[in-house]
């Protein structure tokens, strides 16, 4: 998992609510588990006109001309702003996979779904929740002629605005510290190897046929 460092980049206003996993990366992508390549797939039924399926050409296909992903404004979003419960529906994993994948390294909402939001930390995603009206003038700002550019600074838990106007925000510390140092659930075993090695060492000198010849 990269580390995640302060970086710009534009909003991507997603205006709708109880967006679930299904939305995100729809069930017949579900097939691979390599936790890439899923990104010209996210909100696949939203963002094409034809019906996705897995070994498809996407460049051919036919956009949603309204779906906001396809919206010149918002090429090379990297942080997605969203209302309330998104993430909801089945835990599938591939949601943040998908998200990630795309270029998202971010997601502001006033209210996640558990599980999503669990897994998107181990994935290398940022969920921020932030306070209903916050969300709403940040779909004024982010909705207008022109993109929204925001800074995340993870470090020092702040958003900064163009106008130089700071959002704080809150994360759990653990978290906060696998982010920064790209650490998920295996990084964070491989910290032990030397004292794995020692156990399993003493274990092949003490129960020798445990392990065979």
């Amino acid at each position: 998992m990269d580390k995640f460092n302060t970086f710009t980049g534009i909003v991507c206003p997603l205006d709708r609510s109880n967006v679930d996993t299904d939305a995100i990366i729809p069930k017949q992508f579900l097939k691979s588990i390599k936790r890439s390549g899923f990104g010209p797939n996210l909100f696949d039924e939203w963002r094409y006109l034809d019906h996705g399926e897995p070994g498809m050409d996407n460049s051919k296909r036919a956009v949603n001309p309204d779906f906001v992903l396809n919206d010149p404004r918002y090429q090379g979003a990297q942080i997605l702003l969203a209302r309330e419960n998104f993430g909801c529906g089945s835990s599938r994993e591939h949601a943040p996979w998908a998200l990630e994948d795309y270029g998202f390294k971010v997601i502001l909402a006033p209210s996640f779904a558990d599980i999503f939001f669990n897994n998107c930390f181990k994935n290398g995603l940022l969920p921020i929740v932030l306070k209903e009206e916050i969300i709403d003038s940040l779909f004024k700002m982010a909705m207008g002629g022109q993109p929204l550019e925001m800074t995340v600074d993870l470090q020092d838990q702040r958003l900064k605005l163009p106008s130089g106007e700071g959002i704080d925000f809150e994360v759990d510390p653990f978290r906060k510290d696998c982010l920064l140092n790209g650490l998920d659930d295996i990084g964070l075993t491989l910290q032990h190897v030397e004292a794995i090695r020692a156990y399993e060492e003493r274990r092949r000198r003490e129960a020798p046929w445990l392990f065979g010849s």
